[in-house]
């Protein structure tokens, strides 16, 4: 019998924060040596010239969630764990959302009936807070955290999901009872309910209105609200999607304070800017997502983050509709106006690859860093044990990488459910060119050979004070 299942030879194993030239040893879905000609083995993986990196995970994704009547997202979680997978991802981490009333046992019950048997990757799920009822705070949400739903989210915006200042400190006391962690999405709603409502009298009702309906103040505002009030309860938060410079600023500061407080960036305020938006006629729709994206002085503010660790968190927030769809962006009410256009671009498959390409391989960050901000950093926030790295003991979550691999990100050639990508022609250098799960291979030379039903649901632990943000 055979020492390992299976060797991966002759590549560069790459760590949060290590390079070095080892092989990787897979036993029973572990990684259980790291070492020098290790060829024992049932199969011998040639990775000359390749990069063996923990698998990216992705804790910011939306699938299929409840979108408002008429309105479906693109992706289901076979579609969209396929995707991830194909993008070098092997966790993924949506929101199981509270409907209104909703016991939220009863939301989870049916979002897991989704997931279960259809997805390629491992996952796990946040819980949306949009309900905060007595019954809620005082005895489901315990109960849960308790269980291993350690995390989850609340909404400063959108009409069914928005909480009140009170009842947002009613949850971080929660929160910091039971250990959960939680998540902000940090836009003022009243202050972009009003902007929208001047811009549509003034007859400005096409897609690009969505940017300055949403301008920076209100994220700002919102941001320095929210680290307000987790300072008044002392507890840890993570302040998601953040595009610019000024809402980035009151995360570094609170960060000096030695407030807990953890920020997270993504691909579009990299790469995209509002005039994307501007496009003739609903095109500009493509790009509509909240915040939106800015301009090149927040892009570089958005670098900064990343590369001086403000941001730890290198997400997707993808959250797809199809364009060509009255389901999607073409519903009829958002041709009326941008207020009603979903809000949300397709994104699980091209975070690594455009991190890379334009981090790593211009040199704005260092191949560590990107492990980190895709992987290593999301494992320690969320309480995932034993992913996240290239270590003995670890799951054999892997994604091998060619750093001169090039591309071109086209919609022809990804994988998820919406019919258009807003990266569309970006040009790339670096690729994933093989994903393992718990070291059997999900997709291997542009192929999916992974089965639907593959991956798992994982309970988290509630992360150590010292892994959920800065000191």
């Amino acid at each position: 019998m055979a020492t390992f299942d299976t060797v991966i030879r002759n590549g560069t194993v790459v760590t949060a924060s290590e390079t070095f030239k080892a092989d990787v040893g897979i036993r029973d879905g572990r990684i259980v040596a790291l070492g020098e000609a290790l060829t024992d083995a049932s199969e011998i993986v040639d990775a000359t010239r390749l990069l063996v990196l923990p698998g990216g995970i992705d804790s910011h994704v939306h699938i299929s969630q409840p979108s408002g009547p008429g309105i479906v997202m693109a992706d289901d979680f076979t579609s969209a764990t396929r995707a991830a997978a194909f993008g070098g991802n092997t966790f993924v981490m949506p929101y199981c959302l509270q409907a209104k009333g909703q016991p939220l046992r009863e939301a989870l019950k049916d979002y897991h009936a989704l997931a279960e048997r259809h997805c390629y990757i491992d996952h796990s799920f946040h819980l949306i807070i949009s309900d905060p009822t007595d019954a809620v705070l005082g005895q489901e949400l315990p109960a849960l955290v308790a269980d291993g739903y350690t995390s989850l989210k609340i909404f400063m915006t959108y009409a069914d999901m928005v909480l009140s200042d009170y009842e947002i400190l009613q949850v971080l006391t929660v929160a910091r009872e039971t250990g959960a962690l939680v998540q902000v999405h940090a836009e003022n709603y009243d202050a972009i309910r009003f902007l929208a409502d001047r811009l549509e009298r003034a007859g400005n009702t096409g897609p690009y209105y969505h940017a300055k309906s949403r301008p920076i103040a209100v994220e700002r505002e919102a941001t320095h609200r929210a680290i307000s009030l987790a300072e008044l309860i002392d507890v840890p938060l993570v302040i998601v999607h953040v595009s610019n410079r000024e809402a980035m600023e009151e995360i570094r500061r609170a960060q000096q304070r030695g407030l807990k407080i953890s920020g997270e960036t993504c691909p579009q305020y990299l790469v995209l800017t509002e005039e994307d938006l501007k496009d003739l006629g609903m095109e500009g729709a493509k790009y509509v997502c909240s915040p939106p994206p800015r301009d090149v002085a927040s892009q570089q503010a958005c670098w900064e983050g990343l590369q001086q660790g403000v941001f730890t968190l290198f997400s997707s927030d993808h959250c797809p509709f199809r364009f060509d769809d009255e389901a999607g962006k073409l519903t009829p009410g958002g041709r009326t106006s941008f207020r009603w256009i979903p809000n949300g671009i397709p994104g699980v498959e091209t975070r690594l690859p455009i991190l890379f390409s334009e981090g790593v391989s211009k040199g704005r960050i260092t191949v560590n860093q990107f492990v980190a901000l895709t992987s290593t950093n999301h494992a320690k926030t969320y309480g995932l044990t034993g992913k996240g790295s290239i270590s003995v003991g670890y799951d054999a979550d892997i994604a091998l990488w060619d750093p001169k691999k090039t591309a071109t990100l086209s919609q022809a050639g990804l994988h998820h459910g919406a019919d258009y990508t807003p990266y569309e022609g970006i040009e790339i250098t670096g690729w994933p060119v093989a994903t393992m799960l718990r070291g059997r291979f999900v997709v291997r030379d542009g192929a999916l050979v992974g089965p639907e039903g593959g991956g798992r649901y994982v309970s988290r632990s509630a992360p150590a004070a010292g892994d959920r943000g800065p000191a």
